[in-house]
């Protein structure tokens, strides 16, 4: 049986700073909760309305999952975890910073892109939405285990840093395409409404973009997730 105040607690970290200040966020699903467990993250309260899910979760009816769910369909599992440690950051041969992305869906999407492609971390913008948002969470469909977030207040310095060539998706930049895309470089993609910002800009070596077919330009530009699977494709195809 949820208490007034778990349902309060977990209500509440839908909200970044209530995650800040509590150290926890929500996790919803079965994939999700799975892979978070399997990969030993700890969990504070775990709920399911399946018997079967796992002993060690608290079986509860669907009506109080749909009062603490942070979705308009409750998921038959929820947990509730600890944010774990940061780690170092590891400056791959490939790496992948995003600026400003506030589309939790495509956060999610992005790290889900970087486990596939075998990247181990995605640097962000202070003004990126939070990786433990819950619908980030659950778009990532569990790769946020395998992939560190990494949060700057300089991005555009930081990326200096790395000594290598800084590569940035524009709508006006050269074609990917015609476009050698080298496997020791740095890759910007901004955010959905209004691209790489101006204080990041300074730092990029080169331009890129992913050319549209059709005629006109009439088709709608891609978002930031679509954009950067095209881009990743296209770095690793010859692996």
């Amino acid at each position: 049986m949820l208490s007034k105040n778990q349902r309060k607690q977990i209500l509440q970290l839908s909200q970044k700073k209530h995650r800040l200040a509590s150290g926890l966020f929500v996790a919803e699903g079965e994939k999700v909760v799975s892979e978070l467990i399997t990969a030993n993250w700890e969990a504070e309260m775990l709920f399911t309305t399946d018997t079967d899910f796992l002993e060690i979760a608290e079986n509860i009816g669907w009506e109080e999952m749909k009062k603490i769910t942070h979705f308009k369909t409750p998921s038959p599992v929820l947990g509730v975890f600890k944010i774990p440690l940061k780690k170092e950051m590891l400056n791959e041969s490939v790496t992948i910073a995003v600026d400003g992305v506030s589309d939790p869906g495509n956060l999610g999407t992005l790290i889900r892109l970087c486990d596939w492609f075998g990247l181990s971390e995605l640097i962000c913008s202070q003004t990126t939405v939070d990786c433990y948002n819950p619908k980030v969470i659950q778009a990532s469909m569990g790769s946020v285990v395998r992939v560190q977030c990494h949060y700057l207040a300089d991005l555009g310095a930081y990326l200096e840093s790395l000594e290598k060539p800084i590569f940035g998706a524009t709508a006006k930049g050269n074609s990917i395409y015609k476009t050698t895309l080298p496997k020791q470089a740095t890759y910007v993609f901004g955010s959905e409404s209004h691209g790489i910002s101006e204080v990041v800009s300074p730092y990029l070596s080169t331009s890129l973009s992913i050319p549209n077919f059709r005629a006109g330009d009439q088709a709608e530009s891609l978002n930031v997730a679509t954009a950067t699977a095209i881009v990743l494709s296209e770095i690793f195809r010859s692996r």
